[in-house]
Formats: structure tokens, sequence, C-alpha cells
């Protein structure tokens, strides 16, 4: 697929998105960018057309997240997002983005009822989702289950913090770690999941002290989502930062606001639909085929008369 590459070299100098890159973004690259003290950039995308244009953005990864079952399919909760559509539209990021890195995100009940389910369901996004990791909300009771998909070969990004997942035990979505119990705890799943053999931690939704101490028990990548920005990635829902949910978290600030825009835009459309002037140049009928030339029939054509007899 042509595409427009960025600048981003094996040896991870510079970034700049308006030129070419070299080399795709890899988990390597998302190590050596954490150890140089260069943030890394994620957003949500669950589409092969708007991954496409985030590649060319220059966005290092690309996480296909549970929030889909509010954002794409209409839900109200993320626990309602079906895994094999989840695979679905992991597959057709990748497909998009094949230079970034992309994160499945298991859904709920997709790994917490049976090891040996989840282990499975964690290779389908490997191979049917083409995920280059997953991503898994875990506290350290987890950590034995990480520990098998890393001797299995799955890439995992232990999530910790507040877990969406989690939710209906609190009664709706909410921050975490705001007392030093809850802080403690938040630290010592970060340090466990690492242990267990996590490659990446994705914080969400803890004061920036809690960043702070997970940045400084752990070694791998850590990206942060209302986080605070010390975090070495920093990701956000794509609906949030473009201004097209109405009530985003409060951590989430956007950066356009495509809702307006995109009905402004279907407005318009109705108006020309009623106006009949949809545009675009249209189709012509093509001239018609010269006609054959007719040539009177001789005695020897389509006749018996003049054949000769054999």
């Amino acid at each position: 697929m042509a595409q427009a590459r960025l600048h981003y070299t094996s040896s991870v100098q510079g970034p700049n998105p308006s030129e070419d890159r070299a080399a795709p973004v890899t988990l390597k690259t998302l190590r050596r960018m954490a150890q140089r003290g260069m943030p890394f950039a994620c957003l949500t995308c669950y589409d092969a057309t708007t991954a496409r244009w985030l590649q060319r953005a220059g966005i290092h990864v690309l996480l296909v997240g549970d929030t889909a079952a509010e954002v794409i399919l209409g839900f109200k909760r993320t626990i309602d997002m079906p895994l094999d559509v989840l695979l679905a539209l992991t597959a057709g990021v990748k497909r998009g983005a094949p230079d970034t890195v992309v994160m499945g995100d298991m859904p709920f009940m997709s790994y917490q009822a049976d090891e040996a389910q989840a282990l499975l369901n964690a290779g389908r996004f490997l191979t049917e989702g083409l995920a280059d990791i997953i991503k898994v909300e875990a506290d350290a009771t987890f950590a034995p289950l990480i520990a098998k998909m890393a001797r299995a070969g799955v890439p995992v990004c232990g999530h910790v913090g507040s877990k969406p997942q989690r939710a209906a035990l609190e009664g709706g979505y909410g921050s975490a770690g705001r007392t030093p119990a809850e802080a403690a705890e938040i630290v010592r799943d970060a340090v466990e999941l690492e242990r267990a053999g996590a490659v990446m931690l994705l914080i969400e939704a803890v004061p920036a002290e809690v960043t702070a101490r997970v940045l400084e028990a752990t070694t791998v990548p850590l990206i942060g989502i209302g986080a605070g920005p010390a975090c070495h990635g920093q990701v956000l829902v794509l609906q949030d930062l473009f201004g097209m949910t109405d009530t985003p978290p409060r951590f989430a600030e956007p950066m356009a606001s495509l809702g307006p825009q995109i009905q402004a835009v279907g407005e318009q459309w109705v108006k020309r639909v009623a106006d009949r002037a949809v545009g675009g140049p249209g189709y012509q009928m093509k001239p018609p085929a010269p006609s054959a030339s007719i040539r009177p029939k001789g005695k020897d054509e389509h006749s018996g008369a003049g054949r000769h007899a054999d």
C-alpha cells in the first residue's frame, strides 16, 4: 500500500512527522525511546482508513481498545465489546498502519475465567488480529497468567490504575490511587506484572504522584491516560481528542471539533439532496457505435446456388 511514510530512523533520532521514516515503529523502538526520555504518542483507532492517516501523522502506537463498544457499537459500557468483533477491528487497523505498533485490547471475560482460554484468545490477537502486543486490565493476582502468556511468546501490556472493565464494582467509571493504600497497591500491581513478563504498562486515571512512583519502581515503557505528563507515552480515545464525544473525561482536552463539523457537512448534504444539486460531473451516454457496412448478397453468398459441389 502506497503511504506517506514518516521519518523514524532505527536509531530513534528525533522523530519528524513531516519526513520519511526509514523503519517501522516496533516494541524495540518504544523501549529505546523510553530509555532516552523521548515521549511517544498513542491513540485509540478502530478502522483501517483512520489508521492510515494516523500513521502518516507519526502516531507511534494505535490501541484498538474495548472503548469501541461505546464509540463504535453504541453500548454504554466497555464490557459489552464482543471478542470476535474486536479481533476484526484490530486486524483492520494493522492493515491500515503496518508500520505502527498496534495494541489489541483483550475484552471483558476473554481472559478472566480460564487461563487456557485466555492464552488461546491472546494468541488469536497476534494471529487473526495481527496485533503487535495485547493489553490486559490486571492486578498482581494476574501475574501467573501474564507469565504464561509471556512464556508462550505473547507480548503483554499490563493495565493498572483505574480499570474500566471493573467499573460495575465501583458503580461507574472513576479515578484510582487517591489514597496511600490505593497508591501502594497500584505500584505493587505494576511491579508484579513486570516481574511476570509484561513488556509494557499502561496506567489510567491516577494522580501524578502515583505515576512517579510506578516509574521509579519499574523499567518497562509506561503509557499514561489521565495519569500526568511524566509517562513515556500518552494515549487518549481518538473521539475525545477530535471533539466527537459529548462528555469526554476530564483529562481528555479536545484538539479539534470534528463532531460539529461532521454535523455541518451532514446538514449541507441534506440541503444538496433537497435542491437536487448533489455535485460531481456525473456520467454521459457513450456515442453510438458506427454502423457496419452492408453488402448486397451475391449469388455465391448465403445461397447454395453458386457453391462448388464436392
